[in-house]
């Protein structure tokens, strides 16, 4: 009997023991992106107690000393915003001169043309949510726009992000087609059907980030910010966080990844064997099909990749650096909205064909006005000549 009480004793000390101190803070042990710790002495918030409804606390959150940082370094701070606001520049009137030159001159009524066009919509979303990325970084990563606005501009950005790589896809597939199965594709490549496929799309990476929208986004820290997507406590659905990214990136890159790398080297190998083409406009068709399966693969591999790598990361412990260079990664293939009205649109043969009809029609019009310019110069060097004596005679 005295055995036994000794031995209670024992385990109520050890448990005792092992029991968290009002001091000590709360360690979350995994959030998704950057590790953060909740800090409980630090002061808090209770809200309006006369309603009886203060008594939920508003947390802050540490982090490491490495991502301390990150978050305050220049990379974050000065690079990625110089690289999105370089790219905001440039991308919105690349896409808005894409989408209204396509609807005025070429008009997409072929099934290409109504891919493109949903393509260059998605880059322009995309590109327009980079305002709130920039005054993001440059404010040295603190969120100003609200909890709300926080989740809704994080799933857009994946949401236009993702379409774009699924609409790329569906234009390696149908070109496939049309190369391919020539013959065979008019019945399957119409504009009603194209019409059908993008609609898919779009609601397909809507439903995708869907999760994102419906969970918390933002999180405030003791370094006095409040980070957006950056650093966020998933301990309560932590197991959730890793198996929907390595999901979601597997459906909507890798799976898009392997369709468009087949279906650009089955075109270019039916282009090598062809021989009814001519010499220049197969080599040229070849070339345009290898410059934009290396755009696609170097502007949305390493990020997808990255990004796969961090989640499984995420079962084994910290993850900072790769998660930082998933940052650099996303900032440096958001350049992809910049190159696709160029080879999509403006590298097109059908666009170049009615640049130089308009061309040729602007040339046109000059020569007539140059003729007419002839001509009328002479009369009035004729009249000049006539008036310069009387010009004389008045000075």
């Amino acid at each position: 009997m005295l055995k036994l009480l000794v031995f209670s004793a024992c385990i109520a000390l050890h448990s005792a023991s092992s029991l968290p101190t009002p001091s000590s803070p709360t360690v979350f042990p995994r959030v998704r992106s950057f590790q953060g710790f909740l800090v409980t002495s630090e002061p808090i918030d209770y809200g309006d107690s006369s309603e009886g409804k203060g008594l939920v606390p508003k947390l802050k959150f540490n982090v490491t000393k490495e991502v301390k940082e990150y978050l305050t370094g220049p990379l974050l701070t000065v690079f990625v915003p110089s690289i999105y606001t370089l790219v905001f520049i440039i991308s919105i009137p690349l896409n808005i001169a894409a989408i209204l030159f396509f609807i005025g001159k070429i008009r997409p009524s072929k099934p290409a043309g109504i891919y493109m066009i949903n393509l260059a919509v998605a880059d322009l979303l995309f590109v327009s949510l980079l305002s709130f990325k920039i005054s993001y970084h440059f404010n040295g990563n603190d969120w100003v726009f609200g909890s709300a606005m926080c989740r809704i501009v994080t799933s857009a950005f994946f949401l236009n992000m993702y379409c774009s790589i699924l609409l790329i896809m569906c234009i390696s597939v149908d070109r496939y087609l049309a190369v391919v199965y020539p013959i065979e594709s008019r019945i399957w490549r119409s504009p009603l059907k194209a019409v059908a496929v993008c609609g898919f799309m779009w609601f397909l990476a809507s439903v995708g980030v869907t999760p994102l929208l419906m969970s918390k986004q933002d999180l405030h820290l003791t370094l006095n910010i409040t980070t957006c997507h950056d650093v966020l406590d998933i301990n309560q659905i932590k197991d959730f966080y890793v198996y929907f990214f390595t999901i979601f990136t597997s459906i909507f890159f890798f799976v898009p990844l392997i369709v468009t790398t087949f279906c650009y080297v089955r075109i270019i190998q039916v282009l090598c064997s062809t021989s009814t083409v001519k010499h220049s406009k197969r080599t040229r068709a070849i070339v345009m099909a290898v410059i934009v399966f290396i755009i696609f693969v170097a502007c949305f591999a390493p990020t997808n990749v990255i990004l796969f790598t961090h989640y499984l990361q995420l079962t084994r412990g910290s993850s900072e650096r790769s998660y930082m260079a998933y940052l650099l990664s996303v900032c440096i293939g958001s350049i992809n909205c910049c190159l696709d009205p160029l080879i999509y649109y403006f590298g097109s043969s059908q666009c170049q064909k009615q640049v130089a009809r308009i061309l040729c029609c602007k040339a046109a019009a000059d020569r007539r006005r140059a003729s007419e310019y002839t001509s009328s110069s002479k009369m009035d060097t004729f009249q000049v000549n006539i008036s310069d004596p009387y010009k004389k005679l008045m000075t």
